[in-house]
């Protein structure tokens, strides 16, 4: 647990950790110059919950078929749904079009650029927002994710994990290692949590190849353990979660909405779960039903509300 105590004497070297990151930075295509504003927001979207290897082709296709805020608002939600493949979590991809929607029609297609502006946009949470002010338009801003707080943790406190999240706290942890300047502040914010992400990692930290191990006050204390429990992997196979994609997979192969029954087969291990997975998939509107009680991706079922699974048959 990182001390109650919090004192600043030794600070992060900004110019080393900048020119680190310049060497050492992964090749992510939204990095690219010229990358929108609503690339950057695709993709920080995209990257919740989900690693880069698997994110990264399928940005790269939707920033070729929706390079903007309109064209994606032009879209169906069942198109974007059926884009997002096997991403998981998808109720991420009807949130982005339901942002878009909201850009489209109220901030005439443009990304909003301030914090307070984006955090009013559907599904944008404070993360996102904060990311997107520093990485698309390069203000000056503290960004705080997993990464970044263990690599403040260490490298300022001395302590193996970062204890339990406090946004006033690790925003305030970060404002302080900010350099004074927007452009270098907005470079530094990546390199933290590059630092995060590649070296300072959670389970087998290189120490030997970071670019702060000269300061690291982790590191000079002998790396001590931490006193926290390691929470268990989260299982995927048999849960909900894997229940619902295999319905939603079924949905994104048929054009035309379908019969209950075909439904039904992709599983049969515990009828009741699938019902339970079918009616979380209708009350997050990722599914809906018709009125002649087939089933279909969202804006192809004609909107009918949601009716419970488990109690009726269609």
């Amino acid at each position: 647990m990182a001390p109650a105590c919090r004192t600043y004497r030794a600070r992060v070297d900004t110019d080393v950790l900048i020119a680190w990151f310049g060497s050492n930075a992964r090749a992510l295509p939204w990095r690219e110059p010229g990358t929108s504003a609503w690339g950057v927001l695709m993709s920080e979207v995209m990257l919740q919950q989900t690693p880069v290897g698997r994110v990264a082709p399928v940005w790269e296709e939707w920033v070729q078929r929706w390079p903007t805020p309109v064209r994606m608002a032009a879209s169906t939600q069942a198109e974007v749904l059926r884009a997002w493949g096997k991403l998981g979590y998808p109720r991420r991809a009807l949130r982005l079009h339901n942002c878009a929607t909201t850009i489209t029609t109220e901030h005439g297609g443009v990304v909003p650029s301030d914090v307070e502006t984006l955090l009013r946009l559907p599904g944008i949470g404070d993360y996102t927002a904060r990311a997107l002010t520093c990485f698309a338009y390069g203000q000056r801003v503290p960004v705080v994710d997993t990464n970044v707080r263990r690599a403040v943790a260490r490298a300022v406190h001395g302590a193996a994990q970062a204890s339990a999240p406090s946004s006033t706290r690790d925003h305030a942890d970060v404002e302080r290692l900010l350099p004074a300047d927007a452009p270098s502040a907005a470079v530094f914010s990546a390199a933290l949590m590059e630092l995060g992400a590649t070296v300072c990692t959670a389970r087998v930290p290189r120490c030997a190849q970071c670019p702060l191990r000269e300061e690291c006050r982790w590191l000079a204390a002998g790396r001590p353990a931490s006193t926290e429990e390691r929470k268990p992997s989260q299982r995927f196979a048999g849960t909900d979660r894997q229940v619902r994609g295999l319905l939603l997979d079924v949905l994104r192969e048929n054009d035309l909405p379908v019969q209950r029954t075909q439904l039904d087969l992709v599983w049969t291990t515990d009828p009741s779960q699938r019902d339970r997975a079918l009616d979380s998939l209708l009350t997050d509107g990722l599914v809906e039903q018709t009125p002649t009680g087939l089933f279909a991706l969202a804006g192809e079922g004609q909107g009918r509300p949601a009716r419970k699974a488990s109690t009726e048959r269609w």
